[in-house]
């Protein structure tokens, strides 16, 4: 293990969309703003912002169209992404400038109906005009793929079925597809296994991994994915996550925690911890709680001389 690691990576931060989703407090658009802006200064260069759903089953992002207003996405070095899920949802974000925008489906039918009340197949078919219309407008298109490791309705999933379901967005145009680890119970074993079976159908560029901490083993999972291959990854500052459709998903994995270790390892980011860290901070006083990430509790201090 770590015979060949990369030089440097890139980290996709989702705490604006899937780190405020499931505040049950209303975040007010001038509070997101301010994290946006500090996560930016922190040199973070692809950031999930939003997310253009119906307010009726995400309260928290129904600010999407005042967000993009108030954000500068004219700035070459970040890209702000947002989900889209229809083609309404597209007219918006073109609206908003967005330049890429994110989807999403279960390898799970269960929580797939839970989630966006369609089955997989019905669910694709509604991707399908939502991709061609996206890259005629110059958008850039990410897929995602939740419960990969497990599902909270379901249980254990075999992940072939999460493979055919990533070959279907990339064939919807999706350049990357990200793996979800939706409810936090995989282990590095089980990791190992299912990257190893994206990346013998994949090139490492059309992969990343999103990995939640529910039970402590994201970053785990993360160094196994590294080991790998896998060069992308998502996390949240702070630790902010869940998903409001997994019961028990409480927690991604925390960008100030994934950028420690890396860059103890020797691996760039791009990222200044220090600045990151604060970001954190901001992120805390918005939600109005102590966040999860050990590094954001302990500080960003390294034994490395």
């Amino acid at each position: 293990m770590f015979e060949s690691l990369p030089d440097r990576v890139s980290v996709y931060e989702v705490s604006p969309r899937d780190g405020l989703q499931n505040e049950t407090a209303i975040v007010p658009t001038t509070k997101k703003k301010r994290l946006l802006d500090a996560l930016a200064a922190s040199g973070l260069a692809r950031i999930e912002m939003t997310s253009f759903v119906s307010p009726r089953w995400v309260p928290q992002l129904a600010d999407a169209d005042d967000l993009c207003a108030l954000v500068d996405q004219r700035d070459p070095s970040v890209v702000y992404s947002a989900l889209c899920p229809n083609e309404k949802g597209l007219e918006r974000a073109i609206a908003g400038g967005i330049r890429e925008i994110g989807m999403f489906v279960s390898a799970s039918e269960t929580h797939n109906k839970k989630n966006v009340n369609k089955t997989i197949d019905e669910t694709l078919a509604v991707f399908e005009p939502v991709c061609v219309g996206a890259r005629a407008a110059g958008i850039a298109v990410r897929g995602y793929v939740s419960c990969l490791w497990g599902c909270p309705y379901e249980g254990a999933i075999d992940p072939r079925r999460g493979l055919a379901v990533a070959h279907r967005l990339v064939e919807l145009g999706c350049y990357q597809v990200s793996l979800g680890d939706t409810i936090g119970v995989g282990t590095p074993k089980q990791t190992r296994d299912i990257v190893k079976l994206f990346l013998a159908e994949f090139r490492p560029e059309q992969v990343a991994l999103h990995l939640h901490d529910t039970r402590g083993t994201a970053l785990a999972n993360v160094i196994v994915g590294l080991d790998c291959g896998v060069r992308d990854f998502d996390a949240s500052v702070g630790g902010l996550g869940g998903c409001p459709y997994a019961p028990g998903a409480a927690g991604n994995l925390a960008t100030e925690d994934l950028v420690f270790t890396l860059h103890g390892m020797g691996v760039r980011t791009g990222v200044d911890l220090e600045r990151l860290w604060e970001a954190g901070k901001v992120a805390e006083s918005i939600v109005g709680r102590p966040l999860p990430s050990k590094v954001h509790q302990a500080g960003v201090r390294s034994l490395r001389s």
